[in-house]
């Protein structure tokens, strides 16, 4: 699959042939901006986005070589209690959004494939709406001694679609005014590039997930290569950005142990551990529903058929596996980070 790391080259948006476009949603500033830059891209008004994203027997493997853009208005919903299956900062008050629905890399292990019937990108246009929401929700927080917690590339990776879609900038912007709003942007890309003449705030961690080069290569289709996910790290950290590394999740591959100890001794080659401001780390997991629907239609890729446990409603490796993972992953960081600032899912 062609690396889709950098969408700046309009030329690698070619898949995105049709744009459907809900009637309430055409006169945001988003579509329009949207439609200009896909000018030749087949135009089709809908009245609700799940007539089209939500319709049953789709294909999400074979429309992923031919995705398509749905521009839709969210109605409710725009804030959800974070997942047991994220690691929570020991922040009280921890939510995401949902600005996306899907993603444009296609990684093996990815969720969504098992949670969402179809591979099209689904874009909600309304972004004043989530302000206000967010808004809300720091005015009732739980905790008013901790910040509010948001998530905002939770079910997406937003900075790899910054160039068509701006909501990494527009949610710092928003952002600065808010002083008791922290949010974390989580990506696979190299896409820096695309915020990097904003200045560095606090309230915003820039979050980038790290995985072996042969793993990335081989299970992370589209995604940065490593290397090139290193050198947006130093940059944004040379930029006074606080960064957050993490290592999840962790694959039970053929020599794991050494593929993930070259890969923290890689990290803290090119990167000062002293900057970096925390790490997470997490085995392989999965809610229980999202595994069997990505069973049934995976069966191209060895990441889902490995020895698995079930624990409510979590399907992970066997306790034993996890330990020893988690347990290695703990040990190969803190040498350098030191354990106060490593989260693991456990």
């Amino acid at each position: 699959m062609r690396n889709l790391s950098d969408f700046g080259a309009s030329s690698r948006w070619s898949n995105f042939s049709h744009l459907y476009i809900e009637r309430g949603a055409k006169e945001f500033p988003l579509t329009r901006r949207i439609r200009e830059r896909f000018a030749k891209a087949r135009v089709v008004e809908i009245d609700d986005y799940k007539t089209v994203f939500a319709r049953p027997r789709q294909r999400f493997q074979a429309q992923k070589e031919s995705m398509k853009l749905i521009l839709a208005v969210k109605k409710d919903r725009f804030l959800y209690d974070g997942s047991g299956n994220s690691q929570d900062f020991s922040l009280e008050d921890f939510h995401y959004n949902t600005l996306m629905f899907n993603c444009v890399y296609n990684c093996d292990y990815c969720y969504l494939q098992g949670m969402y019937p179809s591979a099209n990108i689904v874009v909600f246009v309304n972004l004043e709406d989530y302000f206000t929401a967010t808004r809300e929700g720091i005015r009732d927080r739980s905790n008013p001694a901790q910040p509010f917690y948001l998530c905002i590339s939770y079910d997406t990776d937003l900075l790899a679609f910054e160039s068509v879609v701006p909501y990494c900038r527009a949610w710092i912007e928003f952002a600065r005014e808010e002083p008791d709003l922290l949010i974390e942007i989580r990506t696979k890309s190299a896409a820096y590039h695309a915020i990097r003449d904003l200045p560095p705030t606090d309230r915003v961690i820039l979050a980038w997930t790290l995985s072996p080069e042969p793993v990335a290569a081989r299970y992370e289709h589209g995604a940065a290569p490593l290397r090139r996910r290193l050198e947006a790290v130093r940059s944004a950290i040379d930029d006074g950005w606080p960064v957050r590394l993490c290592f999840d999740p962790v694959l039970a591959v053929p020599y794991w142990t050494s593929l993930y100890g070259d890969l923290v001794e890689e990290v803290v080659r090119r990167i000062d551990p002293a900057e970096v401001r925390d790490v997470t780390v997490g085995a392989f997991r999965l809610s229980k529903d999202h595994y069997q629907r990505m069973k049934r239609q995976r069966k191209d890729t060895p990441l889902l058929y490995g020895e698995f446990a079930q624990e409510d409603t979590t399907v992970t490796y066997p306790a034993g596996r996890r330990e020893e993972m988690t347990a290695f992953m703990r040990r190969r960081l803190g040498d350098h980070f030191g354990e106060e600032r490593i989260f693991a899912w456990t």
